[in-house]
């Protein structure tokens, strides 16, 4: 099995380590956060002086631990192997949103209820541990938890592969096939196709064939990820609606939308009634199971936001792929959800850009009159004092489509860069008005690509 750097999330560990606070890191399942904390985490301290038996691992998605899941089993069995008072004690567990809410024993006739937050916020107070915990629902970690912990825990979320990581990793399998007979060029259009296909779930890349990649992303969305939301919000009956939600969600990516549009489309597509309400709580259910992400629009001159309609991109392009049986690889939706994914991962704020003006048009009857336009700019991205403007452009081979592309860009009358970026290899240039353009591998492997 080949070792899949993921530096950038170990380096945050290795930071935080013996901080004081609780390490919670979190993701959509079978992204690899077990294997960054079992595997990548656990080697480093290995390495560097700690013994294996001052690493307590427990990991909850496993059935020879479901005793575990009563927080007040995993408290005893925690405790029970911090035996040295003179050493430090690594504390590993994984998936924690399966350890249930109990009621409390001591207390009659009491609704009180016992949870893996008392479980580790009890833990906290013991002097000499450390502690991580995984989770892959951002309701049950990113807003209670963290709120929970408040000044006592840290978030280090994890995404599916990036290109980057994945472009790596794919040399390393590629290049172990390589024999002095017959060598084998290593070619990135071709780790891009599969990027494309099939994204950046880590365990895609050591399956061999086509058959074997899509079958697995099949079955994570019905064996996993759809199991799980049904199972934890008792959902069971609406099992249907959810599958056709994603399939609606999955077939729009990079495209405007709300909940009352797919409201209309259940009852037009499907004869299906249901509320645009209830369509509203199930995409916040995907959201929390980090399956997918929303953008805002933002209306860049007049610095405020519009409520709806919203984009919605995956967090992994290879299962939004599966969804839809591979039917609808269309390189303009996917090349956005890809960067998209790649700025959120770099850690920016990320909307989606409207740009209005006014012109004046002749109506059918000769008549000029005022018409208020709204261009789109694909991404607002900010950090900190710093913005930019990005188109993603499946091509500029024409003057017409760089006059589309960069309409909106040169409407926007402040200094903030401007990017477009495009499917093809090319050198980075900038045009006469300071837009700058950079293929679209170039902008993934090279963090600085945006500031050349």
């Amino acid at each position: 099995m080949i070792e899949i750097k993921r530096d950038k999330y170990l380096n945050k560990l290795i930071k935080k380590k013996d901080n004081g606070r609780v390490k919670i890191i979190t993701g959509i399942r079978r992204c690899g956060k077990s294997y960054l904390l079992f595997e990548l985490y656990k080697n480093y301290l290995l390495r560097n002086g700690i013994s294996e038996n001052q690493i307590i691992e427990m990991p909850l998605d496993e059935i020879d631990n479901i005793q575990y899941r009563n927080p007040f089993e995993l408290n005893a069995y925690i405790k029970e192997r911090i035996t040295d008072k003179n050493k430090r004690y690594y504390i590993f567990i994984d998936e924690i949103q399966f350890c249930e809410e109990v009621s409390n024993p001591y207390i009659k006739d009491s609704n009180e209820k016992v949870t893996f937050i008392d479980t580790v916020l009890g833990l906290m107070k013991i002097s000499n541990v450390d502690i991580y915990i995984t989770g892959s629902n951002s309701k049950m970690l990113s807003k209670e938890v963290l709120t929970q912990f408040r000044d006592r825990g840290d978030e280090i979320h994890v995404m599916p592969l990036s290109y980057a990581e994945f472009w790596v990793a794919y040399q390393k399998i590629h290049t172990q096939v390589k024999s002095p007979i017959s060598p084998i060029m290593i070619n990135r259009n071709d780790a891009w196709w599969d990027y494309c296909s099939f994204g950046g779930m880590p365990y895609v890349l050591v399956l061999d064939t086509v058959e074997e990649k899509s079958q697995y992303l099949k079955d994570l969305f019905d064996e996993t990820y759809i199991k799980d939301i049904i199972e934890r919000n008792n959902i069971r009956n609406d099992k249907e609606v959810l599958e056709i939600l994603l399939d609606f969600v999955s077939s729009s990516i990079g495209s405007l939308t709300n909940p009352r549009k797919l409201e209309n489309r259940f009852l037009s597509e499907r004869k299906i009634n249901i509320s645009h309400s209830t369509i509203t709580k199930y995409l916040d259910l995907f959201i929390e199971a980090y399956i997918m992400d929303s953008a805002k629009r933002y209306d860049i001159k007049g610095s405020q936001y519009f409520d709806t309609p919203l984009k919605y991109y995956f967090t992994d392009i290879g299962l939004r792929n599966a969804r839809l049986n591979f039917r609808q690889i269309e390189q303009t939706h996917i090349m956005e959800n890809i960067i998209y994914n790649e700025l959120i991962n770099r850690g920016y704020n990320v909307d989606v850009g409207v740009v209005q003006y006014a012109k004046r048009e002749k109506d059918n009857q000769g008549e000029e009159k005022k018409v208020r336009v709204q261009l789109e700019v694909d991404f607002v991205v900010n950090h900190g004092n710093k913005r930019y403007y990005i188109q993603s452009a499946l091509n500029i081979d024409n003057p017409q489509k760089r006059e589309k592309e960069v309409n909106s860009l040169n409407r926007i009358d402040d200094s903030f860069k401007k990017i477009i970026v495009v499917k093809d290899d090319i050198i980075p240039w900038y045009d006469e008005k300071g837009i700058q353009y950079v293929g679209v591998q170039e902008f993934l492997l090279n963090e600085r690509a945006m500031d050349i």
